[in-house]
């Protein structure tokens, strides 16, 4: 027990350090990462957004950030399968909390939202988002867009979230459709995987849907994504209901006929060629959820998110 510690969330002295805790015990942070707000020599932010009044249908994925967080726990620091590295050994990285919004002014909420993500950009980290439901990705794209122009939308979901909406309107259904029409997002570069719904436009994004990933093999999903992509930086959202309810129960909007966590898994593991500037999982809603499975899940993409991360900074400082 001399070599061991706890609470690594807010005891770390650095931010590379390995931590560890206990499976069931201590501060749950993101993977064990240290909660805090300074963000002088942090190359990735880890933030939540604990948001869902945008939601359609069943409410709860403000409840995602801590769902993700605590399953986060099992990851506990030796090499991460399957990126044979421990990731923060190389890669300083930081859980920066929640954000902080009035439940009772939700017409404040894209603002300050934005307005934080932007403060988190300008230090130069990289910004990997908890969410929240899937509106919470429109003012998050907004800080990135205005850092690095529009950007290529690689979109993993049941939903396309191309409904028209009015302005000013707060809904997770039409966030792409307005990312689109503000030139947020290129959309002669963006793609969305797993789309299982109809809406009535497309906004000129390619769709890969539900019954198309079903006859291919993850490598084919990857390579499709890569060659539409390109070198168009890109950011990286998924939404938890682009699994089989089967995988991922907890969500808010659930739709059969998805793909496994497994194949999913491997398709993430195979976009390291692209220029992923950010990225964010959301809808996770852990009311619904049994045994964890869902929140495993999300936490074990963002884990994904974060590995590709680490071998992009790994690439480029030799």
């Amino acid at each position: 027990m001399a070599n061991k510690t706890i609470d690594h969330a807010i005891t770390a002295r650095s931010l590379t350090a390995a931590a560890s805790d206990p499976t069931h015990a201590g501060i749950l942070s993101f993977m064990r990462r240290k909660y805090t707000k300074q963000l002088k020599g942090v190359d990735t932010v880890v933030w939540g957004i604990p948001f869902d009044a945008a939601t359609s249908n069943r409410p709860g994925a403000r409840f995602g950030p801590q769902a993700i967080r605590r399953a986060s726990a099992i990851f506990d620091n030796d090499p991460q399968y399957p990126f044979e590295r421990e990731l923060f050994a190389d890669m300083a990285t930081i859980d920066y909390g929640d954000c902080l919004l009035d439940y009772g002014n939700h017409t404040k909420t894209p603002a300050t939202i934005e307005r934080e993500a932007t403060k988190i950009l300008k230090s130069g980290a990289y910004l990997l988002t908890l969410g929240g439901d899937h509106f919470v990705t429109y003012p998050v794209l907004k800080a990135h867009a205005a850092l690095h122009g529009p950007l290529a939308l690689v979109q993993f979901d049941a939903h396309q979230d191309t409904w028209p909406d009015e302005r000013g309107r707060i809904d997770h259904g039409s966030f792409v459709g307005r990312a689109a029409r503000e030139g947020l997002i290129d959309v002669e570069r963006s793609i969305q995987i797993g789309i299982r719904t109809h809406a009535p436009e497309d906004c000129g994004i390619r769709i890969v849907y539900g019954y198309e990933i079903e006859d291919m093999r993850a490598e084919e999903i990857a390579d499709t994504i890569v060659r539409h992509v390109g070198s168009q930086p890109a950011y990286l959202t998924f939404d938890i209901d682009c699994l089989d309810p089967a995988y991922a129960p907890g969500t808010g909007t659930p739709v059969a006929g998805g793909p496994s966590s497994a194949k999913i898994l491997s398709v993430l593991r195979k976009l390291g060629a692209l220029h992923i500037a950010g990225s964010d999982v959301v809808e996770v809603a852990p009311a619904y959820d049994h045994a964890d499975m869902t929140a495993i899940a999300g936490s074990t993409i963002a884990m994904y998110m974060l590995g590709l991360r680490a071998e992009w900074l790994a690439e480029r400082r030799g």
